[in-house]
């Protein structure tokens, strides 16, 4: 992203001055322009008050009426004028002749400007005309004496040039106004800048645009499916991989940010999170009958809950994982078992070979023979699932290197299974099993453990005996229970996990334990066979 000339800062001073600058001038203009007429209307009214004043004043109506009185029109006339600061009071008869005047030389001349003919005809106006004192607004009004019958008429005029005065100092006072409303503004608009650049960590807007497209990049690559809500259960971000799983679902195909969480998802429990404020972690779902495993966690800002976020993922990914990491790692430990069982086999041939004990180096050696062919084929040749023969091989190597007797009998063969999960979970059912059995065993004087195995009508029946101290009959119940073990702390998952993989399969699974003699672990799930692998021979006393 290119980067700005300008900073953030600058560009929001800038255009805050401008808008108040430009917001100033108009209503400078307008009330500029309303002001004037307001004035210029104020000051009519003035002049036209005053003519009608001086109409009704007694002094100018006897002055009009009776030639003795006359002189007391000009006197009355210039102490108005001087008390109501006008350009001029005029008092005429009715034929224009002036009683009154500003410049007493001009008394008995006839009235200058040619507007004073609608007055003497009884109307009551406003104009503008260029009298001997100039340009100025004259506001006429008739005279009349008490029997109603009009004798002259009064002219009070105000300069153009006052009202001019008056008008440009109301501009002045306005501009002055508006100077210090853009003062304000530049004040104001550096504040801003200073608060949102707070607000923003000192970021740019072309820094925070590069973040976000970052973020939005890193959010649609992860392999996991991510759905954020905000503090109101409302979708906010969905990422590409839970689109794809949502599709995989059959859940509409538009896009979800803007919903209401349990509008798009009914029954999401994310929402709960709001209120709980608990982290839920490695919870299994089923969203239309896609199973997925989901972390579930707030996000909390200022102790203040402002959303929720998930990320989820296929099971039958993580399943598969499980699966390559659980070969590699039982390939691992076959191959160590096997290399330490087969180091003391060299330690014995030495000895043999040393000692010149031929007949029993002869011995020992067709014994190897036959016991590995034995093990290896016959699991290999009953057990068609390559995944669980191997490993199942890896634990008699275990077991053998423990110094524990595994026996391995498969009454039918096992065919490989339709769903290749089913195979992760016998791994999980049989490897701890043995496991917990090899531990029970391990110091015993038999030291032996039995496994049998045998497909039946698609039910696949699991038996492993071991010839250990057993289980105590208070602790049966709580065998499967998470966490519950005598062998010290962090312990107690093994049997947790292979009842929750029996329930997964839907089977069974009996425990009959004889403290002191024996523990039988009978497990029974159902089992599809894969392609044409239903062959049931049975394979009886071997």
């Amino acid at each position: 992203m290119k980067k700005p000339r300008l900073k953030l800062g600058t560009i929001i001073m800038i255009f805050v001055c401008l808008v108040v600058l430009l917001s100033l001038l108009i209503t400078d203009l307008l009330i500029t322009e309303s002001t004037s007429r307001n004035i210029e209307k104020q000051l009519e009214e003035k002049a036209l008050i005053v003519s009608r004043i001086v109409a009704e004043s007694t002094v100018v109506k006897n002055g009009l009426e009776n030639e003795d009185e006359a002189d007391r029109i000009q006197d009355y006339a210039l102490s108005v004028q001087e008390d109501s600061e006008v350009l001029f009071v005029v008092i005429m008869d009715m034929e224009g002749i002036r009683k009154s005047h500003p410049d007493s030389y001009r008394i008995g001349n006839k009235f200058v400007g040619g507007d004073e003919k609608r007055v003497l005809l009884g109307e009551e106006y406003i104009s503008i005309s260029t009298g001997t004192l100039g340009k100025s607004v004259r506001a006429f009004t008739p005279v009349y004496n008490d029997q109603n019958d009009q004798i002259g008429a009064v002219s009070v005029g105000i300069s153009l040039d006052a009202v001019k005065a008056s008008v440009k100092e109301s501009q002045w006072r306005i501009a002055l106004v508006s100077i210090a409303g853009i003062l304000v503004g530049i004040i104001g608009a550096y504040l801003l800048a200073k608060y949102i650049k707070k607000s923003l960590f000192g970021l740019e807007p072309y820094a925070i645009g590069r973040i976000h497209e970052e973020r939005n990049q890193m959010l649609h690559s992860v392999h996991e499916g991510i759905v954020a809500i905000d503090r109101d259960a409302v979708i906010v971000l969905v990422n590409k991989s839970a689109r794809r799983i949502f599709n995989k679902a059959g859940l509409p195909p538009h896009n979800p940010i803007g919903m209401k969480l349990n509008d798009f998802l009914p029954g999401s429990l994310l929402g709960n999170i709001l209120h709980t404020k608990e982290p839920q972690l490695d919870v299994e779902l089923d969203i239309n009958g896609v199973a997925i495993i989901s972390n579930r966690v707030p996000l909390i800002v200022n102790n203040e809950v402002i959303g929720a976020i998930a990320t989820f993922r296929d099971k039958t990914e993580v399943n598969q994982l499980a699966e390559q990491l659980t070969g590699v790692q039982m390939y691992a430990d076959t191959l160590r078992a096997q290399s330490h069982e087969f180091m003391n086999q060299l330690h014995v041939l030495l000895g043999l070979a040393t000692t010149e004990e031929y007949e029993q180096l002869k011995k020992f050696i067709s014994h190897l023979v036959d016991y590995q062919g034995h093990e290896v084929g016959n699991v290999t040749k009953y057990i068609k699932d390559p995944a669980l023969a191997g490993f199942i091989i890896g634990k008699s190597s275990y077991a053998r290197e423990s110094k524990v007797n595994l026996s391995i009998t498969c009454e039918t063969k096992i065919p490989q299974p339709i769903d290749s999960s089913v195979t992760h979970e016998l791994i999980t059912i049989i490897g701890n099993v043995i496991d917990n059995a090899v531990e029970s065993v391990i110091n015993t004087k038999a030291a032996e453990i039995r496994l049998n195995l045998s497909y039946i009508d698609e039910l696949l029946t699991i038996t492993i005996v071991d010839f250990g101290p057993g289980i105590r009959e208070e602790n049966m119940e709580k065998i499967f229970e998470k966490g519950v073990s005598v062998k010290g702390k962090d312990r107690g998952f093994g049997l947790y996990l292979v009842k929750r993989s029996i329930e997964n399969l839907e089977g069974s699974i009996e425990v009959d334990s004889r403290p002191g003699i024996e523990t039988v672990f009978t497990i029974i799930v159902p089992y599809e066979a894969g392609g044409d692998q239903h062959d049931q021979s049975i394979n009886r006393g071997r």
